[in-house]
């Protein structure tokens, strides 16, 4: 079993195959945490230090005993008012307006199977091999009851973390704060990984050390952010790709959130992670509850790198959903840094024609399509086929597509809207304007109401019928700008704290519905490219747009630090013309597709406008992404080099799970005369077995390779590529 219950001793223990997490009952009722690391056995409530802490209070019913304080133990789920001045999971703001919440130990559950959570994604197990354990708190003081749920998924060494608040008291109380996870350390020196950014450089990596105060990441932003990403890692000092111990904490959550950090008094490290607390209340009526978003959390001993295999097959098989889950995806070419907004069918047409000849499987359609849509001043809201700009319906586009032997996708904005647009002409009060001030635009439009559910009705059945009508089989989904000027005129005022998470459970409602609609639809998630990439969204839309920045030196670093948490089925990347469009740099197109195929491989560039030399290179590129697709998106990732780091070259490798076929590419980011050579230490492969390398006779046992390296051959110029494929000699 994966969950062990000490009913005489109330100490819960929750096992996967290699990790162990331990909580019990404190001796005045407050749960109180213990151990999380390496699978063992024993009850670890003698790591509990009880001192006299001075400044540190008490608890009422511990009397004269002044060595309990919830100041310095260690909880499990830690609320604000019950003497623990450090930073809280849980802020309750009773009916009379004071704060406080005393939560204590009521009862315990465990059910077969992983839970789910109503309107939010959540980790799923279809082999019904998880376990869940609900722990009831409840504070008797406004009657609320908190319900921690932990699923447990024993072969992925992953436990994941969702709080139910329940409101069984008899008056109004509002929820401030309501983390998703909470993690407290008695001891320990730690550094914490994060993925910050900016639209165009998303998730650069950056470690710091846990300092004594807190650190906080997150978004206020209505989405999860270019800036931040709800995934952080929580590590020892001394941890690297290979060794030491690691804690990863993803939010399945694409609004805003909050990561925090903290050394204390005592030298304790506390880990939160769950929605910001900033903008937001939720106001629970007697009989009412509110769920939080669901966190997911690993365990490695191993380094990095196992941490990310951890989370990869966990996202891949048990996060992400639907037909195209396990099956390789279209080869597609999209229309924007092909066209922009200067189109017509003809011309869209015609991309199809050339990119079919070249084995192109999917052609989609971007933005301008729509309504009076030529620029970004017009258009957003109205999703009505543009019949004059296109010269025919777009049926009549799509046909033509398809007799190609193509498929057809389309790009979609529906959370935004032109003042310049017939919808808002017509329904004003549903963008976000705060009544008597002028708005904050971004890319000169504003932000439909997704907390309001007639708003959802209109655009989903506006945007179904076009997929329909025109047979799209692809929608790529994108967001432009962010969040500000939030007000709802469908919510009575002291629920103004609610609209931005209501805003989000829209979302992911019109998302749902799409995929019930359509369920052979193929969704890729976009925010200005890499904005909302998150474990939530991924929920919905199996692939996301890694970054607006299709420039593969620039994607190096973007999809390194993409790779900690989220698999490479997930990346959508693309070849795209050069010099490219975001960063003037001119790289080979061999280059371009070994970084492209680190992901969802497709084409961003007119392929009528290339050499001869060239479309035969897309071909051959196309047949190797199909000859090599299973092992790339299934395949465990390996991070070889660091593009942030002073190396010449950055260097990756996919490994099938038996670890008889690897495939190893790499790319130099430097140049110099009479250079030293590089040498690249594989991973993953068997120590005795031989390998053969592709279109050679070369043979290498895998403990060479692994132990002793390869070298990498000198290359004439910077920004050449470099692709090994390997496999054992039967």
């Amino acid at each position: 079993m994966a969950i062990i219950i000490d009913k005489e001793n109330q100490i819960f223990s929750l096992h996967t195959t290699h990790t162990t997490y331990q909580m019990a009952v404190g001796k005045y009722g407050q749960l109180l945490h213990l151990y999380y690391g390496n699978r063992c056995e024993g009850d670890f409530r003698y790591l509990l230090t009880y001192y006299d802490r001075g400044f540190s209070g008490n608890p009422y019913d511990a009397g004269e005993d002044r060595t309990y304080s919830m100041d310095a133990l260690p909880q499990e789920y830690p609320s604000c008012g019950n003497g623990d001045y450090r930073s809280p999971a849980f802020v309750l703001q009773n009916a009379d307006g004071t704060f406080s919440a005393d939560l204590r130990y009521e009862s315990n559950q465990v059910v077969k199977g992983k839970y789910a959570i109503p309107g939010l994604p959540a980790v799923y197990e279809e082999e019904e091999e998880a376990e869940t354990l609900i722990l009831t708190l409840a504070d008797a003081g406004s009657g609320v009851r908190v319900k921690l749920y932990y699923g447990v998924l024993p072969k992925l060494d992953v436990i994941t973390r969702a709080v139910r608040v329940c409101n069984e008291g008899a008056a109004a109380v509002s929820v401030q704060k309501a983390a998703s996870m909470a993690l407290d350390f008695m001891n320990g020196t730690y550094d914490i990984l994060h993925f910050h950014g900016r639209h165009g450089m998303e998730r650069n990596v950056e470690r710091n050390t846990v300092f004594h105060g807190e650190q906080v990441f997150g978004s206020r932003r209505g989405a999860s952010s270019h800036q931040q990403n709800p995934f952080l890692i929580l590590a020892d000092r001394s941890a690297t790709e290979e060794f030491g111990s690691c804690y990863g904490a993803a939010l399945l959550y694409s609004g805003n959130f909050k990561g925090e950090t903290a050394c204390d008094q005592y030298e304790q490290v506390r880990f939160l992670l769950g929605m910001s607390d900033e903008l937001f209340s939720w106001k629970l009526e007697p009989g009412q509850e509110f769920w939080t978003p669901e966190a997911a959390m690993s365990f490695s001993d191993n380094g990095f790198s196992k941490l990310s295999a951890n989370f990869h097959e966990l996202i891949r098989r048990h996060v992400c959903r639907g037909k195209w889950r396990d099956i390789r995806r279209p080869i597609l070419i999209n229309s924007w840094e092909t066209a922009y907004f200067d189109f017509n069918g003809e011309k869209i047409v015609d991309i199809a024609r050339e990119a079919a000849k070249l084995g192109v499987e999917m052609l989609v359609l971007d933005d301008g399509w729509f309504g009076k849509r030529d620029n970004d001043f017009s258009g957003l809201g109205d999703w009505f086929v543009n019949e004059e700009k296109l010269g025919g319906k777009l049926s009549q586009t799509a046909e033509e597509i398809r007799a190609l032997g193509m498929e057809f996708g389309l790009w979609i904005e529906p959370e935004m809207v032109s003042e310049d647009s017939r919808l808002y002409q017509e329904h004003p009060d549903w963008a976000f304007v705060i009544p008597g001030r002028e708005p904050v635009r971004g890319r000169y439009q504003l932000v439909l109401d997704f907390s309001r559910k007639e708003v959802v009705d209109y655009i989903f059945t506006q945007i179904a019928e076009v997929i329909e009508e025109a047979g799209v089989t692809y929608i790529k989904m994108d967001m432009n700008r962010h969040l500000t000027d939030v007000y709802s005129a469908g919510a009575a005022e002291q629920n103004q704290g609610a609209i931005i998470h209501k805003y989000v459970l829209g979302i992911y409602d019109f998302l749902e519905r799409l995929l019930t609609r359509f369920p052979d639809l193929l969704i890729e998630g976009c925010a200005g490219g890499g904005g909302r990439f998150d474990a939530g969204m991924l929920y919905y839309t199996p692939q996301i747009w890694c970054s607006d920045n299709s420039d593969a030196i620039a994607r190096l670093k973007i999809q390194y630090g993409t790779s900690f948490c989220y698999p490479i089925s997930t990346v959508g990347s693309h070849v795209s013309a050069v010099p490219n469009h975001q960063t003037g740099r001119t790289t080979p197109l061999e280059t371009r597709a070994v970084v492209a195929m680190a992901g969802s491989f497709g084409y961003e560039l007119d392929l009528n406008l290339i050499t001869e030399e060239e479309k035969q290179q897309v071909r051959l590129q196309i047949e190797d992404y199909k000859k090599y697709w299973k092992l790339i998106q299934d395949g465990r990732y390996f991070r070889l080099t660091s593009p942030w780091q002073q190396n010449a070259l950055t260097a990756w490798e996919f490994v099938n799970e038996d670890g008889t076929e690897a495939l190893l590419q790499a790319v130099t980011t430097d140049t110099m005369f009479n250079p030293p050579v590089h040498y690249v230490f594989l991973k993953g492969l068997k120590e005795q077995a031989l390998y053969r390398m592709e279109g050679t006779d070369q043979q290498y046992t895998g403990g060479a390779l692994m132990h002793a390296g390869i070298p990498v051959p000198q290359m004439k110029n910077e920004y050449m590529a470099w692709s090994v494929h390997l496999k054992e000699v039967r």
